[in-house]
């Protein structure tokens, strides 16, 4: 079976279309991935951790994606979480790749290691 992972970098903040489409465009894929029953996982690094909070509010234009895949979400990179200031929103922060002077990022070693085709949005 293939899997895949995710993974988001947009930035919420910057109240663009194109920060906009990539996250939805993100969700859409996992979801295609999801209804297709093949092995999916969503990580939101970088100025990305910002999103959970904005996509969980009812009123979003994507809540309802994200709804539909909130549950492929493995997590938000906890070193991009502390330097952009960012709620984890009940998310595990991954802390993988140790990089010296953070609390840890996602490690794409791992991801390559365990299997998993990386899609960056």
């Amino acid at each position: 079976m293939n899997k895949t992972a995710i993974v988001i970098l947009s930035d919420p903040k910057s109240g663009s279309e194109e920060a906009l489409g990539r996250v939805f465009n993100a969700l859409a894929a996992a979801y295609d991935f999801k209804t297709a029953e093949e092995e999916v996982k969503i990580i939101f690094q970088g100025t990305a951790t910002r999103w959970p909070e904005q996509l969980q509010k009812p009123e979003h234009p994507v809540n309802a994606l994200y709804l539909a895949v909130e549950d492929k979400i493995e997590g938000i990179s906890s070193g991009c979480a502390t330097v952009f200031a960012a709620n984890p929103s009940g998310f595990d922060l991954i802390k993988d790749n140790q990089v010296p002077g953070t609390t840890g990022l996602p490690s794409f070693i791992k991801l390559k290691n365990d299997g998993f085709n990386v899609l960056i949005f």
